[in-house]
């Protein structure tokens, strides 16, 4: 055998971002208060991802500023909820950057549709790695914020990147415990039996894929008849219109995601397009909270009081590690509900006050 002596390069293959339109394409309005500006970084896997920086106005440039970097949900895109998120926090004064993460939107990541624990835990890193270099932002004032299944990377980034110095997430999901054990009204569904069904349905996909040489797109929801799996609709098979679903989750997140009037956005998988169908099988076996415990900054996380998703936030917040750490249940709400200022219930504020406080 002979080997082969490759020598290091300081430039390394980046995959470009998908697009980045010029346009202002957001589900929100632009506050005349605030600047904005779209911008691309890449991440360690060679990604670039492209976010949008939003800027109080008349910035002062002696990098005085606290700072956010903001993504979520899964499978959104930084023109739905982290654009709105990020958006009202620069009105309160803070720099914020909403981020398309890997896979997803206009960042790059191939193919397409696809997820990671790692990559999506690094993205939150990458979004630091940016904002330390705007001459606006204080490197010491940095804080991230996770929207549902991006809530879980979030935390996962602040347990290991001691750059960041705050962390908020709303309506989180644990991606990888939702995957590998299911979503239930309180709790875990999966049996052993089901979840090792739902491995040997996703592997046989896996082999056709490579036999047809081509990645196949559905939904990563399942139904199970005892220990047999099958695949669910997703939101793209929903009229904008629809009406009395007969499944109160999937009617609030069509209800966001379906409706040109909320949250509809051509460049969301969850408005407009599918997951790759093997997607859940990398989440199955990774336990992205496992470290929670080592959380050591100020930790503010939110759900609302009728969230399918609230015991993931109940579960977290038990193991965060701070002792500076709130839980807020937010009455009234549900999972997208806080998705935006649609029904008045979004406390946008008390997002603010956190990191105000946290990023003195």
């Amino acid at each position: 055998m002979t080997l082969v002596n490759i020598e290091p390069t300081n430039q390394p293959q980046v995959q470009s971002p998908v697009s980045m339109e010029s346009t202002w394409d957001k589900t929100f309005t632009l506050d005349l208060q605030i600047t904005h500006r779209k911008v691309s970084f890449v991440n360690k896997f060679g990604i670039a991802l492209v976010a949008d920086v939003y800027l109080p106005k008349n910035a002062a440039t002696n990098r005085s500023l606290a700072a956010v970097a903001v993504s979520g949900p899964f499978g959104a895109v930084k023109e739905q909820s982290s654009g709105l998120y990020a958006h009202y926090l620069a009105t309160q004064g803070l720099v914020t950057l909403a981020f398309d993460n890997s896979y997803t939107g206009e960042s790059g990541g191939y193919p397409r549709g696809m997820s990671s624990a790692d990559v999506f835990t690094e993205d939150f890193s990458a979004a630091v790695d940016f904002l330390t270099t705007l001459e606006q932002v204080n490197p010491e004032r940095i804080g991230v914020l996770g929207i549902c299944g991006l809530g879980g990377f979030a935390l996962n980034a602040a347990a290991m990147d001691p750059r960041i110095k705050a962390v908020a997430t709303s309506v989180m999901y644990d991606m990888t415990r939702a995957m590998g054990f299911g979503v239930g009204p309180s709790r875990d569904v999966l049996t052993p039996a089901q979840r090792q069904a739902l491995k040997q349905f996703l592997a046989a996909q896996r082999t056709a894929d490579y036999a047809a040489n081509a990645y196949s797109y559905a939904s990563y929801n399942y139904v199970f008849e005892g220990n047999q799996v099958s695949r669910v609709g997703d939101l793209t098979e929903i009229p904008f219109n629809a009406q009395d679903l007969g499944n109160p989750v999937i009617q609030e997140f069509a209800d966001y995601y379906r409706n040109p009037q909320r949250g509809y956005h051509p460049r969301s998988i969850n408005s407009n397009g599918k997951w790759q169908a093997t997607m859940p099988l990398g989440m199955m076996n990774s336990r992205i909270l496992s470290f929670a415990d080592e959380i050591n900054v100020p930790t503010l996380i939110l759900t609302g009081e009728f969230a399918h998703s609230r015991y993931f936030a109940e579960d977290a917040y038990r193991h965060v590690g701070t002792a500076q750490k709130e839980l807020v249940i937010v009455a009234g709400a549900d999972h997208a509900g806080l998705y935006d200022t649609a029904n008045g219930l979004l406390p946008l504020e008390k997002f603010a006050s956190f990191f105000i406080q946290a990023l003195k």
